[in-house]
């Protein structure tokens, strides 16, 4: 074997019930490169890394580091040889704080049985300082921002030293500043002859960061080539298989009268202060600012799951008090959150059950649910979506993180919400998909629904969105006419009281 590749997966085959997630599939990773993986959800990327990783047993093939077969049982022992994975959905333990999520499964030890803090904090502190980071190792995850618990995901793998480090959609929480300081951190390890498996949506990122990429469609690899030999609109074609001419679909929606009305709001226990805006009926109004600006904060303010101190909510001219999110979809509202794992799917449960949960009234019959009535709701929903599922009965935390959000979109929309509260539709989501979901959120706009949408990504509010209110500090620093509107002037906005 080459003395330049450090990881080699041949013909790797793994098969669930009911579906052939990876056929025969093969990848090189050579030492000091950036490789990243591309593909549509569902396409097996992450499969394919979990085979790797050792969470999943594949059925065929063989993988080898540094010349040497290898085959992981489980994660622990990937880790100790050198393997580490940074996965998209975070899996932390959020009552505990910052050093002891680092070193958990392996704290530095004193007389056999007492952890060694003071080591602890020191080894922490200076993985922190190798990276450049800046955060207290004592502090509670839970207290963190969704952002920088994903850096400290990052240093965590760091820490183990490893020869091959995974990045699964790493960049999908960070803030443009943070996003700069995890590509300093790759260029970093790099540079010190590691091998970097970087999995993203986001094609300037690819196109910036890799050395290589390899693109997978339906469980099968496709094509591996330098990126300098590739542009963004050849890799959607050999992503999707066909040409994706236009990013966005035609905004067709027609904005009427005001419907949604909000006035003074303002948190019990988050920095959200006096916030007042309408959104007409049929209009599309994006959330723009930075990380903690108060975008998601406003969402669930609305929506009645965060404390409100103070500030009125009308529907049509009549007031509502959505204090709870029970209340709030009785009243029409919806809310698809921007953390699906946690607060968006219910894991342990299947597609159709994920689908209906929030409608369940409509398909009881003279109060027993109407297994008939449900199947069609779901059916109805994995259509329109274009989910990937083997069956209904399929268990959701087993499709991609895309399809599961696609899932939790045709929950809500099963409710026929007339006020539809987005946080990151298209997070972690891949081109193909983006635009259906774009397409699906003009469609609610056509039907006279108030949606208001929170994006990371600038050129998504100013290609889906008709308006653009941008928080800045927890305040409302302005509104721009999506049309006319530059990412120069929302980004002024944004800082404006920061």
């Amino acid at each position: 074997m080459n003395q330049d590749v450090l990881l080699q997966m041949t013909d790797i085959t793994k098969e669930f019930p009911g579906v052939k997630a990876l056929n025969k599939v093969s990848l090189t990773v050579k030492r000091g490169t950036v490789h990243a993986l591309m593909g549509e959800n569902g396409a097996g990327k992450s499969t394919l890394m979990k085979c790797l990783f050792g969470m999943y047993n594949k059925d065929g093939g063989k993988i080898f580091l540094e010349g040497k077969e290898v085959n992981f049982k489980n994660s622990k022992e990937a880790l100790e040889n050198g393997v580490a994975m940074v996965h998209q959905e975070l899996n932390q333990a959020l009552k505990r704080n910052v050093m002891d999520n680092i070193w958990l499964g392996r704290y530095p030890m004193q007389a056999k049985m007492v952890v060694n803090e003071k080591k602890m904090y020191r080894d922490t502190m200076q993985v922190f300082e190798n990276l450049g980071m800046h955060i207290d190792p004592k502090r509670i995850m839970s207290t963190m921002p969704v952002s920088q618990r994903q850096m400290v995901e990052i240093a965590k793998a760091v820490s183990y030293h490893s020869k091959v480090i995974v990045f699964d959609e790493p960049t999908s929480s960070l803030t443009e500043t943070e996003v700069e300081q995890l590509f300093k951190i790759i260029n970093m390890l790099r540079d010190a002859g590691c091998g970097i498996i970087y999995i993203s949506h986001k094609m300037a990122e690819i196109l910036r960061i890799a050395d290589e990429v390899t693109i997978m469609r339906d469980g099968t690899w496709v094509a591996t080539k330098p990126a300098s030999e590739l542009t963004t609109e050849e890799i959607i074609r050999l992503m999707v298989g066909r040409e994706l001419t236009n990013q966005f679909p035609p905004k067709t929606n027609q904005p009427g009268e005001v419907a949604l009305e909000v006035e003074g709001l303002t948190a019990q226990y988050s920095l959200l202060k006096d916030v007042s805006f309408k959104v007409r009926r049929g209009e599309i109004v994006g959330l723009a600012g930075l990380d903690g600006s108060g975008r998601t904060e406003t969402l669930e303010n609305i929506f009645g799951i965060a404390t409100r101190r103070d500030g009125v909510i009308k529907l049509d001219g009549k007031r509502v008090l959505n204090r709870n999110a029970r209340e709030s979809i009785k009243n029409g509202f919806a809310l698809l959150t921007e953390e699906r794992r946690a607060t968006g799917i219910f894991g342990i449960l299947n597609i159709k059950e994920n689908t209906v949960i929030s409608s369940l009234k409509k398909h009881k019959h003279f109060g027993i649910l109407s297994e008939k009535s449900m199947r069609k709701d779901t059916q109805w929903s994995i259509d329109a979506m274009h989910t990937k599922t083997p069956t209904q009965n399929t268990k959701i935390r087993s499709l991609s993180g895309g399809n599961q959000q696609k899932v939790i979109l045709g929950r809500w929309l099963l409710t026929n919400p007339e006020v539809l509260l987005l946080d990151e539709p298209t997070r972690g989501i891949d081109v193909g998909a983006k635009y259906e979901i774009y397409q699906l959120i003009i469609d609610l706009a056509k039907k006279n629904k108030v949606v208001i949408m929170v994006s990371s990504e600038m050129p998504e509010l100013l290609g889906v969105c008709d308006r653009i209110l941008v928080m800045s500090g927890g305040r409302l620093a302005g509104e721009v006419d999506a049309k006319t509107a530059t990412q120069e002037e929302i980004m002024t906005l944004a800082a404006k009281y920061v």
